[in-house]
């Protein structure tokens, strides 16, 4: 697993330890959860493979939900960003999806919103999908099309694309988002895999030196996806963690080769720092939440000058091959980016990136 597509969730959870009955009286609890607080179910409840832990009622709701999409940067999750997904999902079942980690975002996400000391969500489960086995298990998938919320927890995206490409679990996430249309989100690794392009991360990671100075580095392997089908993340690559230095010339890089080797006109990437969150509602309208900054950055329809194997890339184009803005983001929310046009915004600041002989300015 690679270090720079980890993200462990920060808060506490629970595992259930029996795929029969749902006894959480007989559940761990990490930190200092109050017992009394401890969901009880209303029916027994058989765990489907892959399910490693859930809280709340077992038994599935049926609610009219909103749709929605969260871009997380990484490290600590943002919370704000969390109950704007949980608001959508109007009570429903959560489900979590993961190809390595624990039970951290189950007690979290289902105590997170309360209203009169009620939790607003039914259910979290959470589901460790780690092998193309289970992927292709029905049952996964139907447990997926269940939730009236989605999110993909880090690890690594290479084995997302492995586990889960071409299999129940890619149908269900596509029907989440366009035919039930429920708010999906994911952080780190879970948010690198939303866009209609991907770097698959299969050969380790890249950092942006490497990138700038052979923009055709074995490391670097992108796909467009047939993967996952987001309608306003369309000829658009996401990156996180996004305040490593490492982060915005490997994904100005990223651009660069989509114009050359798909012939993307005006290649789109969202770029997100850790701590931070770009929240896109049913309408193509994105928010961003947190404590850090995210990039929308629109490349130039002209070319690169030079992005060639083993040569440094050139993509300067009067020093405007990529318009970059940028939103801060507030616990509150700030700005606003329509990304049905990527020309109408607010609440942040305007860029211009480019690159001369592998070096990235932004000024």
């Amino acid at each position: 697993m690679f270090s720079d597509f980890l993200t462990k969730p920060t808060k506490n959870g629970i595992l259930l330890t029996s795929s029969f009955l749902l006894s959480f009286s007989l559940l761990a609890c990490s930190g200092d959860a109050n017992e009394s607080e401890k969901p009880t179910p209303t029916l027994e409840y058989t765990a489907i493979p892959s399910s490693i832990g859930i809280v709340g009622d077992p038994k599935d709701v049926t609610v009219t939900t909103s749709a929605g999409t969260v871009l997380m940067g990484g490290a600590t999750d943002v919370d704000s960003a969390m109950k704007w997904m949980i608001n959508k999902s109007i009570g429903g079942d959560v489900v979590i999806i993961r190809a390595s980690g624990a039970t951290g975002y189950n007690q979290y996400l289902y105590d997170l919103v309360q209203v009169n000391g009620i939790r607003q969500v039914n259910s979290v489960e959470t589901l460790l999908i780690n092998s193309a086995e289970l992927a292709n298990n029905p049952k996964v998938g139907e447990r997926i099309k269940e939730a009236e919320m989605l999110f993909i927890a880090g690890g690594d995206q290479a084995n997302y694309i492995r586990f889960w490409r071409n299999t129940p679990v890619e149908e269900a996430l596509n029907y989440l988002i366009n035919i039930k249309k429920v708010p999906v989100g994911g952080t780190s690794a879970g948010c690198a895999i939303l866009g209609e392009a991907v770097f698959t991360a299969e050969n380790n990671t890249i950092t942006s030196e490497e990138a700038l100075v052979n923009p055709f580095n074995s490391k670097i392997t992108l796909a467009k996806s047939d993967f996952i089908n987001n309608p306003f993340l369309k000829n658009t690559i996401t990156d996180t963690h996004y305040n490593n230095p490492n982060r915005k010339g490997r994904h100005i890089t990223f651009l660069a080769r989509l114009a050359t080797d798909f012939n993307w006109q005006e290649p789109k990437g969202i770029g997100v720092e850790e701590e931070t969150a770009v929240c896109i509602d049913e309408n193509g309208k994105a928010v961003v939440y947190g404590t850090g900054t995210a990039y929308f950055l629109k490349g130039s329809s002209e070319k690169p000058e030079k992005c060639s194997p083993n040569n440094k890339l050139n993509w300067v184009n009067n020093k405007k091959a990529i318009q970059a803005y940028l939103i801060t983001g507030k616990e509150t929310g700030n700005g606003s980016f329509d990304l049905t046009n990527w020309t109408t915004f607010s609440g942040g600041t305007s860029k211009n990136m480019y690159v001369t002989d592998g070096v990235l300015s932004i000024e």
